[in-house]
């Protein structure tokens, strides 16, 4: 599904060159739920804006779902994102005056799907996150956990091959961070690949495989004992 060879990124820091990535080789096969740990400073940030399309390395190869990444203008670009990957961020970045309705819907707008159709997908995610209830709701109306719920909707919303998760439970208790990730272990159950940053440890012991960079480069990968949801409470 993923494929990464010898990825280099470095930026322009006044006069001196910034090594961030550093020759990162890195695959994930389909239907993985992959962490990605690191601290500040560690490159995890600049790796899952290439993994999303949002950076472009500076050498080395990037092949999503048998596509090379590579050189594409931003209307490419954007065709591509909206067609292979689905976005979840920490801070939610739902449209304060849309509804959740209408938050979940909007990815679909973009593709050129007709309006009833994109309200029948809509209300089909909302449902599928435990959300149907709260559909005509404002996200100044909703939890924290609620808002990322609908943030996981929408991202699914248009089929995504990749699930991109940043940080996801960041802005979570740990009860809400757990609901979170039981909601991403049923939709990676389900056949979903997902990848997920996080600096949280019970976080990542989540998911079925834990990369950890350091300066740069993958100082460990390793397949984990995925633990449920359950066994947290």
């Amino acid at each position: 599904m993923i494929q990464i060879k010898d990825l280099h990124k470095s930026y322009q820091v006044g006069t001196n060159k910034l090594h961030v990535l550093k020759g990162l080789n890195f695959e994930v096969e389909e239907g993985e739920l992959v962490s990605i740990m690191g601290s500040s400073g560690s490159g995890k940030s600049t790796f899952l804006n290439i993994l999303g399309m949002l950076d472009e390395a500076d050498s080395g190869d990037y092949i999503l779902d048998g596509f090379p990444i590579k050189k594409l203008n931003e209307k490419i670009a954007a065709k591509y994102r909206n067609e292979f990957l689905g976005f979840v961020f920490q801070s939610f970045n739902l449209i304060n005056y849309k509804n959740a309705l209408d938050n979940v819907a909007l990815p679909l707008y973009y593709q050129g799907i007709k309006r009833k159709e994109r309200i029948e997908k809509a209300e089909y995610y909302l449902e599928k996150v435990g959300l149907i209830e709260w559909a005509e709701h404002l996200p100044s109306e909703l939890s924290g956990g609620q808002k990322q719920r609908v943030a996981i909707a929408r991202a699914l919303a248009s089929n995504p091959k990749v699930l991109l998760a940043d940080e996801p439970t960041g802005a979570l208790d740990s009860t809400t961070s757990y609901d979170v990730m039981e909601l991403l272990q049923g939709i990676n159950d389900e056949g979903k690949t997902i990848l997920v940053v996080t600096h949280e440890y019970d976080i990542a012991n989540m998911t079925k495989r834990i990369v950890h960079l350091k300066d740069g480069v993958i100082v460990s990968d390793e397949k984990v004992i995925q633990k449920r949801v359950l066994q947290n409470v």
